[in-house]
């Protein structure tokens, strides 16, 4: 079992913070400012990365109006493929000035490929990894050229079946691919919460052997975050500037504000998962003192026998445990004692209360 890999720098998987990627796509809409901002933007919310995709309409479809090449139904109703394409896709002549942008402000960029020319230019750009499209999870020559870079690679699974997955994972290592995760995802945009069956994230973790995330189309950020309870160590979700934008991806992604909450978040239940511990944390123990313990509550002369009545399991802490209120009565105390004090075994006359 593949148990972390690390993408330039960035340790991932067991036994360390989830991994957040913040997805531009197509939610720049053809503007190379908003796409330098969708970076800073994504830097401030404390995103581990953002992810970009490379390609062309040529490179990802035909040009055609036969109904094969339709979208009849969805977000993107209307249009052809490759009307959708040409409209959401970011021109090649700005990869260089995104990744030059990322690099100066200290946030990993890479990129989905979606042909071998692609993954060409992002190995000029020195692309620290590359991540597999549901939609070309079962190319598997695609993910073989890819794997040939010995870049670090993640696999989306939307639409996959288990053998699906098992297929491309099987290429990925034919291709030469040596730190390779996978994420389970709904392709749909957006896509319920109900559809998601979280459950699936340990199975695939231990049917599969590798680092393990969640690529996520909800609108909000609760599904997210539960993954991590259940082992996700990705969460990518797409990023924009105003959901409002009216570009292709803007109605399904977060802004800034929720992605800001999604990095603190995902962060947070990482941390809150911890291990198994029985023993009393730090921060119970000035808490300690305020539990319930034994006291006397009424005035006692050095020699009488403790009642029922005597003694009480109140707060605080400072007297003996509650669990000794049986053995106690019946015996009796061997000095004064005034009520409201702590009940100590020194106090006591007649067997060791253990």
């Amino acid at each position: 079992m593949i148990k972390r890999i690390n993408i330039n720098g960035r340790d991932i998987g067991d036994g360390v913070a989830p991994y957040v990627i913040a997805e531009m796509s197509a939610n720049h809409n053809g503007n190379m400012n908003a796409a330098l901002r969708i970076i800073e933007e994504a830097k401030k919310a404390g995103a581990d990365a953002i992810k970009i995709q490379t390609y062309r309409p040529d490179t990802i479809t035909l040009k055609s109006d036969l109904p094969d090449f339709q979208i009849t139904d969805g977000l993107w109703a209307g249009r052809t493929l490759y009307d959708l394409y040409e409209w959401a896709h970011t021109p090649w002549d700005w990869h260089k000035p995104l990744f030059d942008h990322a690099r100066q402000l200290g946030i990993t960029i890479f990129s989905s490929p979606f042909d071998s020319t692609a993954v060409d230019l992002l190995e000029d750009l020195n692309a620290p990894a590359y991540k597999i499209a549901s939609f070309e999870a079962v190319d598997l020559p695609l993910i073989k050229y890819v794997a040939s870079t010995g870049k670090p690679m993640i696999i989306s699974t939307g639409m996959a079946d288990a053998e699906e997955i098992h297929e491309a994972i099987d290429a990925a290592r034919e291709g030469g691919c040596k730190e390779l995760a996978i994420l389970h995802c709904v392709s749909g945009y957006p896509a319920p919460a109900e559809d998601y069956n979280l459950r699936t994230i340990p199975d695939m973790i231990a049917r599969f052997g590798l680092v393990t995330g969640l690529s996520d189309h909800t609108l909000d950020n609760t599904t997210a975050i539960t993954s991590v309870a259940l082992g996700a160590s990705i969460i990518e979700k797409h990023f924009t500037l105003d959901r409002n934008g009216g570009g292709p991806d803007d109605s399904f992604s977060l802004e800034a504000a929720e992605m800001a909450a999604l990095c603190m978040g995902a962060k947070t239940a990482w941390r809150a998962l911890g291990k198994v511990n029985y023993g009393r944390k730090s921060s119970e123990q000035g808490n300690v003192k305020f539990r319930r313990s034994l006291y006397f509550v009424k005035d006692m002369k050095a020699g009488d026998v403790i009642t029922e009545d005597c003694v009480r399991s109140v707060r605080p802490g400072f007297g003996v445990s509650p669990k000794h209120f049986a053995a106690l009565i019946g015996l009796s105390v061997i000095k004064d004692v005034q009520r409201n004090t702590p009940v100590s075994l020194e106090m006591i006359k007649g067997p060791c209360v253990a």
